[in-house]
Formats: C-alpha cells, structure tokens, sequence
C-alpha cells in the first residue's frame, strides 16, 4: 500500500487550552454534511430553456473534488465565458461517488442549464493528534496501542490502526514499531515511534506535598499595561480550580470581563461547584460576564441535552458574549468513534439548538485546532487560545486567550488572561 506521509499534530496543540481536561436534523444549518438545503436538480429556468450555449461555450471544472469541501458553483468553475447565474449555491459534496449540477447561465442570446457531472472522493489521509508521547506499558500486560496514540479522520469515524515489529510486554525494554493508519478511502498516515516496556509505569499522582511557585505569572497590571487599548477590554476566565474569587478586588485590578465554566461532562453533565456563586458575585461587581461548558459528548442526542441543560441552568440570565463550545479531547480521539465531519457538526447542531434558545454561541478552541481540525464553515464566532505575546493566527476571532499564568488581586494563583476585540465583538453581533 501507498505510504502518505503527513505533518504531524502532535499532543502539544492542547497548549492554549487549559480548561480541564450522526445524522442531524434538518433544522442545522450544514447543507453540505446534511444535505438537507442541496436539492438533487436545479429547476428548469422559466420562459428561456430552449436557450442554446453557444458555440465556443467555455466550461471548465474539476472532474473529482473533496468530501465535503466547502464549494460554490462560482468556485467550483474554474473557467467560464459565461455569466453564472447561481454562483452562491453550494456544490453537493455530502457523500461519495458521481454527483450531477445544473447551472443556470446567461449570454447575449439568453439563459440556458449547463449539466455537469463530478465526483466526489476522500483523498485526505487521517490526522494524528497523539503520536505516543507516553508509550508507556507495565510489563505482563497486554500490549493495546490504541491507549497510547490518538487520531481521527475527517471522514471515516474508525480508521484501521495498525503497527509492524513487534512489542514482547513479557520482557523490559525499548521496542520501536512503525504505525500506520489507515481510513476506508486507503488514505495512509505512518510514523515511527518506540514503546517502552517498564516494570511499572510511571505515576503523577499528586501527594499533597508540593507547594506552588507562581513566581514566573504576570501581574495583571503588567497585562493592561501590554494590551490595552482601542476597541479593546481585558478580562479573565475562571473555574472551580479558583476557589473562593473576590470579584470585587478583580474588578478594581483592571478587569472588565470574566467567562465562568458552568460545568463539563465526562461521564455525566455535572455543574461546576463554583458556577453559580461565581456569576453571581461577578455580576454584582460590575463585571460583563459568559460561560463556557467542557464537553466529551460526541451523539446529536448528547449535545441537545447539553444545550438544554445549558438553558434550564441559566433560566433566563442574561450574558454578555455567547456560550463557549468548550471540546479539547483529541489525544485519545479515536474513542469516540465519531469522524472530525462529524464532530464539527455537533458544534453546529450547538449553535442552533442555544439559538433555539435564545442564546448565541461560540466556539473555544486552541490555534493548531482552529488550523487543523475545525471547519467553522458558518464563521460562528471564535474565541481563539494561544499562550504567546503575539498570536500569528489569522483566522477569524473576536477574543484571545493570551496566558494561563496570569495574577491578579482576588483570585489566589493563576488563571487564564483574556483580550476582547469590541469592534470585532460587535460586528459578529449584528
């Protein structure tokens, strides 16, 4: 088989995310994973179908694009001496195989279809997230390789994952396998990586008796006296990891906004054990206040029990920026059984469902995810987290994560700085 060697996505694009670690319904904006708003033909134009092309007609298109790129008429042409009449509608590429589009076009003589037949094809290899940066096994055990790497693909949900040499867990020692990956298109990602047996594994159970050094944080003043500006409010995120918060003295100490984690779901929806004082005690403090919720739901029926949840908890309350879509679970991501389409769907289906409720949302994520593994096709707002003083992300954003050590009065060690664009704020509001 075809080797497809790709750049690899390692586990350290969780850097800038430091919050803990299926068929949608019709009603989800997605026409091209659903294909719900993608009719099979475009209708017979009225009046003018006896139209001939003409004769030096010049119509240029690719005969194979990708599973489910996102393409216009308009951009799918490549070449045309004629006027396009319905260039903004989307191209079908929500399944596999030999697809036909009418296109409406115009000249001088008048309108005439022009059909045209393409296929679509999967041609992207799997993504790898996890390329083993613990390759860790106990000795006598059974050797699962599967618990050691992570990856996904962004249309088959279980890529085949297999290893060539040989792992004896009977025996302590270093043993190097190439592993391959490979999704049911025969796209291929292969690497090499070396599995250490050891008679145990290392442990990073924390025993109480480590003492804290926040002595590399940043004041918080130091973080307005670098950032602030136009069109610009500085603020925090929060969470149960900050205890007992004195908005007030976080307030006075220059910040202007904080994003509360409601609660996460791993096994279960469980509310954070702060949310509710924490929102309300900023909000008494003046504060301008959202919410982000960290989630592993990876079902359609999972995520509308979130967003209900969401709605029920917040009865009402009125919040300043949309509900953060917090989803960071990607070392292990091939558990989920689910393909990286059709996670980016679920965040779809969570837009509609709190617009449904009355709420916006937005999407929480770090800069190599943003680049590598969210399609964010309906430009849902982006709150973008990367740990550096000057981000060269040039997606699209409204909010930078900048730092998670940052200091400031109130709150006791560290906790994540926030920079809010107000123009670009207000742009995505209207």
């Amino acid at each position: 088989m075809k080797k497809l060697f790709i750049p690899i996505i390692a586990l350290s694009l969780f850097t800038g995310c430091t919050h803990e670690v299926q068929t949608l319904p019709a009603s989800v904006k997605t026409p091209l994973m659903t294909g719900t708003t993608v009719p099979d033909s475009i209708p017979v134009l009225s009046n003018k179908t006896n139209v001939k092309p003409p004769d030096n007609l010049i119509f240029d298109t690719p005969e194979t694009v990708e599973i489910y790129d996102y393409l216009t008429i308009e951009e799918f042409v490549k070449k045309s001496n004629v006027e396009i009449l319905n260039g903004d509608r989307l191209l079908d590429t929500s399944s596999m195989g030999e697809h036909e589009v009418y296109i409406n076009c115009r000249y001088s003589e008048g309108e005439f279809q022009q059909k045209v037949t393409y296929t679509v094809a999967d041609t992207t290899p799997p993504t790898l997230f996890n390329m083993g940066n613990s390759p860790y096994v106990t000795k006598g055990t059974e050797f699962d390789l599967k618990q050691l790497v992570g990856y996904g693909d962004n249309y088959d949900p279980v890529p085949n994952l297999t290893y060539e040499g040989e792992v004896n867990t009977e025996e302590i020692g270093n043993y190097p396998i190439e592993v391959h990956v490979t999704d049911s298109s025969g796209n291929e990602t292969s690497w090499n990586m070396t599995v250490v047996v050891l008679s145990e594994t290392p442990s990073y159970e924390f025993n109480g008796e480590w003492t804290p050094d926040y002595s590399d944080g940043t004041p918080f003043n130091e973080f307005v006296e670098k950032y602030s500006g136009d069109n610009v409010k500085l603020g925090i995120d929060v969470s149960t990891w900050q205890g007992d918060i004195d908005f007030n003295a976080v307030k006075n100490a220059g910040c202007e906004f904080v994003i509360i984690r409601m609660g996460h779901f791993y096994d279960e929806i469980k509310q954070d054990d702060w949310y509710a004082e924490n929102i309300r005690k900023a909000k008494e403090a003046g504060l301008e206040v959202g919410i982000y919720f960290y989630t592993t739901l990876h079902t359609a029926e999972g995520v509308k029990e979130l967003a209900e949840y969401i709605n029920e908890t917040l009865d009402g309350e009125e919040l300043d920026f949309p509900v953060a879509f917090d989803w960071e679970e990607f070392s292990t991501f091939q558990e989920y059984n689910i393909s990286l389409h059709e996670l980016n769907e679920l965040f779809n289906l969570f837009c509609a469902e709190m617009e449904n409720y009355g709420y916006s949302a937005m999407l929480y994520s770090s800069k190599n995810f943003l680049l590598n593994t969210w399609m964010n096709n309906y430009n849902e707002p982006v709150w973008l987290a990367h740990f550096t003083d000057e981000t060269d992300y040039t997606g699209d954003y409204f909010m930078w994560q900048a730092s998670s050590t940052g200091l400031i009065e109130g709150i006791e060690g560290y906790v994540d700085t926030n920079i809010l664009y107000t123009d670009r704020f207000e742009e995505i509001k209207k």
